[in-house]
């Protein structure tokens, strides 16, 4: 059906349905460039959410990483990176293919269409004047026969009156003569006329009109074929992407099928093995001996009482500390004494208080209680050998158990037979830059590199050193782990007999804690022999602090309390660590003597030069 013949007299329905046509081609393009701005959108923040959980570089987090699971994690985020890439694919296309394109085509439809109806008006104008032109010359004709037909009329009416000379009549006759003539030429030119707007006419509605129209009709058909194709360009815009959407979620649920939990068991085995062997068994304490302290009997050491054991330090221990526990929360325990400290004596005169104040004394706890208390305090590493006040973590990692400090000092040497590889190369690099400049002189100077080569085998050298400074550690840490059955032997063998006396060698300072934890009657005890424990090799024995200054005491104290040394007014002895606020002062009168003493009972003297006994 063609809308020349059919819509002949709906020229202007026809304009404004194409003006529609164009509208809703318009709107199409606005849908589409919103749709592109969404997949913008969603792209961007998929990939902020995946930057967000990426791990950070040079933090813990990278070595969580380790992990199967976290591993299928951090390819689930790569993978998210490439599906936000692809919804960046589908605006690209969408945009150069639909929205670009459709625009384009618009501009086009709208300057056509305009061209069309253009000629359409000019058709129309030209029949409204063809028609006012045959009007026109109706009217002429119709008034030049009724100015003929009373020019006729006055003649014969002149010619019937007797009273009117002959002259008048005859020019009666001639007046409507003439009357008559041009009534013939305005019908002559009606005539005429008539037949022209009729050819016009019947060109105007048979042959311009329509095929304006049909011109019409084939844009408007063009326009709906143009957006039923960018409907399918849409579609397949996202159909492209489909395949690689798709093997993004393959390779997510590939992740996924990765994760092996078995090896991350394995790997929490190695990240927090200790290389430590369990304990042994408790031994029984007997609470039935009627138990009775004395003075100073239970202090680190106390050379001056009479037919008391002197505490001797630096040797090996039959029976190991626990290996489990760390030193620190062995140290803790082994500080100062947990009460505060006695207020000085009302008088500054010995006589005044004869014995001094006494130090409170702690009602003695069960073995079982200080072990609970051992597994479940979360220690501070403070008091491992290598982390003397300094805090630093020490060069061969002493501080951490044989497995750990393996797997350290491990990778310490792999990263610097990677750096001695890498500065290998480099040389090789600058010696056949050398042999090019011996052969051409005119590419450079060979001597220009002599300086460049040698600081390279210095850092050579350097690393080497150093890298054998570590594999040395290393043979000594692989060499000791598999004896650990035997340490672990030797470890679990806490207590001498009925005697727990608990020694750590990080903290051979004093023989245990001065509240009494450990310490049993003198009356059951019988002869204590107190050894230091090495806390398996990895642990040596520790230097005696040294001394930071004197002080003197301003009043007799009797230590009875274990962690205490007793002390007499005037008497002046080294200082071996400050008061750190618990009111309690650590000092040493010989190598073999040394305890806590309250802060307000002595003058402190710091002196950073004061040498030690």
């Amino acid at each position: 059906m063609s809308w020349g013949t059919e819509l002949w007299d709906q020229f202007d329905n026809l304009e404004k349905h194409t003006q529609w046509g164009i509208d809703i081609l318009e709107k199409y393009i606005k849908f589409v460039k919103e749709r592109t701005e969404i997949e913008l959108s969603y792209a961007k923040q998929l990939r902020n959410l995946a930057k967000k959980y990426q791990p950070k570089k040079n933090s813990k987090e990278e070595e969580e990483y380790r992990y199967t699971a976290c591993k299928a994690f951090l390819s689930t985020l790569n993978e998210m990176n490439d599906y936000a890439g692809q919804h960046e694919v589908i605006s690209e296309n969408m945009t150069s293919n639909i929205t670009v394109e459709l625009a384009r085509y618009v501009q086009e439809l709208k300057q056509e269409r305009k061209s069309y109806f253009h000629d359409g008006r000019k058709a129309q104008q030209h029949i409204e004047i063809c028609w006012k032109q045959l009007e026109s010359s109706k009217r002429r004709f119709e008034r030049d026969c009724k100015e003929a037909d009373r020019a006729q009329q006055y003649f014969e009416k002149m010619d019937a009156d007797i009273n009117v000379t002959k002259a008048d009549v005859e020019k009666a006759r001639q007046q409507a003569q003439a009357r008559h003539q041009m009534a013939e030429d305005s019908k002559a030119d009606y005539s005429s006329i008539l037949q022209k707007f009729n050819h016009e006419q019947h060109e105007y509605y048979h042959t311009h009109i329509p095929n304006i129209f049909q011109k019409i009709q084939e844009m408007e058909e063009r326009r709906i074929v143009r957006i039923g194709e960018s409907m399918k360009t849409y579609a397949e815009v996202d159909r492209q992407v489909i395949p690689i959407i798709g093997k993004c979620l393959d390779e997510i649920v590939k992740a996924a099928e990765s994760i092996d939990q078995k090896n991350d068991s394995q790997l929490v085995i190695e990240a927090y093995k200790s290389g430590f062997e369990p304990p042994g068994d408790v031994e029984f304490e007997d609470y039935t001996q009627p138990m009775k302290r004395t003075v100073s009997d239970n202090s680190l050491s106390n050379s001056r009482g009479e037919g008391k054991p002197e505490l001797k330090f630096g040797g090996k221990s039959k029976g190991k500390l626990w290996p489990f526990i760390k030193k620190n929360k062995l140290m803790s325990l082994l500080t100062s004494p947990h009460q505060p400290p006695p207020p000085p004596p009302a008088s500054a005169s010995p006589s005044a208080v004869p014995n001094g104040p006494q130090s409170p004394k702690q009602p003695k706890e069960p073995l079982s209680h200080r072990f609970n208390e051992f597994m479940t305090s979360k220690p501070k590493i403070h008091c491992f050998r290598s982390l003397k006040r300094g805090g630093a973590t020490p060069e061969d990692f002493s501080n951490l158990p044989p497995e750990q400090r393996r797997k350290k000092l491990q990778q310490k040497v792999d990263e610097l037979n990677k750096e001695i590889q890498k500065e290998m190369d480099q040389r090789d690099a600058i010696t056949k830059m050398k042999d090019v400049y011996l052969k051409n002189p005119q590419m450079g100077d060979p001597a220009s590199l002599d300086h460049k080569l040698t600081e390279v085998s210095q850092n050579i050298e350097k690393l080497r050193l150093e890298a054998q400074k570590f594999e040395a550690w290393l043979a000594e840490v692989e060499g000791r782990l598999p004896a650990r059955s035997e340490q672990a032997r030797r470890q679990s063998g806490m207590f001498d007999a009925q005697n727990p006396a608990t020694v750590n060698n990080c903290a051979q300072d004093r023989e245990s804690s001065p509240d009494g934890s450990y310490t049993e009657d003198q009356s059951q005890e019988g002869e204590v022999k107190v050894l230091a424990t090495d806390f398996d090799d990895e642990f040596d024995e520790e230097e005696p602090l040294p001394a930071i200054g004197t002080c003197k005491a301003l009043y007799t104290f009797e230590g009875q309390n274990e962690g205490t040394i007793s002390v007499v007014e005037g008497e002046t002895l080294y200082v071996i660590e400050e008061d750190k606020g618990d009111g309690w002062t650590r000092i040493r009168r010989n190598e073999d003597e040394e305890g806590y003493v309250p802060t307000s009972y002595v003058e402190v003297y710091l002196d950073k030069n004061a040498k030690d006994p």
